[in-house]
């Protein structure tokens, strides 16, 4: 992936929405390298676009991965940070800034934690767009590719799903010889864009017991104190 040049990072909280948008992207990250395993089922093969294929034939059995992320807001907003995968279900991400923003899906629930406002927001994984990424099968049947554009120096795809989605579209970009996923974006249902770059990443790496690990306890002494 091509590096680009990045303004400083604002300090700022991410909306829940932007977050799982994050996730959401990152779903489509599953698309390009990061998902061990692809598997389409096979009565919906003849549905999915040959180029999306080709993507998913070209994935490795990578299990796990580590790296660094940008987030580029619809608003200009900018906030980066690293994130670390392990499947299956497996996620963080640890957002740069004052605010200690943390992302934490331990294979059954998906945490969203302000460390600096003491709130800590608890949701199913099975319920967030995180599930399509950490899933053993992704699934590209039903229509969900929208829309596959080759060029010369770029592939783009559109995914839609209005049951998962909702009425977001996440739009895709790869190099078209190496399938190496460039960025993505993300357009919510008001027609703002979120858009992510991921660089600097590892895979097969080894990850500390605890780095997924979900403070259940914490959650629900914080929640309680706040009602």
């Amino acid at each position: 992936m091509k590096n680009a040049t990045l303004a400083p990072s604002r300090d700022f909280a991410p909306t829940r929405r932007q977050v799982l948008g994050l996730g959401l992207v990152l779903a489509g990250a599953a698309v390009a390298n990061l998902v061990p395993g692809f598997q389409l089922l096979a009565s919906a093969q003849a549905a999915v676009p040959a180029t999306a294929q080709k993507i998913a034939d070209h994935f490795s059995s990578v299990k796990s991965m580590s790296g660094e992320f940008v987030q580029f807001g619809p608003k200009g907003e900018q906030t980066g940070g690293k994130f670390f995968l392990e499947r299956p279900g497996k996620i963080r991400f640890n957002y740069d800034g004052a605010s200690n923003f943390r992302v934490i899906s331990d294979g059954k629930s998906v945490v969203i934690l302000n460390k600096k406002l003491r709130t800590s927001d608890l949701y199913p994984l099975s319920k967030t767009p995180l599930k399509l990424l950490l899933d053993d099968k992704i699934d590209l049947s039903g229509g969900r590719v929208r829309s596959v554009k080759e060029e010369d120096d770029l592939t783009t795809i559109q995914l839609a799903d209005k049951s998962v989605f909702g009425n977001s579209k996440i739009t895709m970009m790869f190099d078209p010889k190496s399938y190496e996923l460039r960025q993505w974006t993300i357009t919510d249902a008001q027609g703002k864009d979120t858009t992510v770059m991921i660089f600097n990443t590892k895979e097969g790496v080894s990850f500390a017991p605890d780095t997924f690990a979900i403070d259940y306890t914490a959650n629900r002494e914080l929640n309680t104190k706040t009602r």
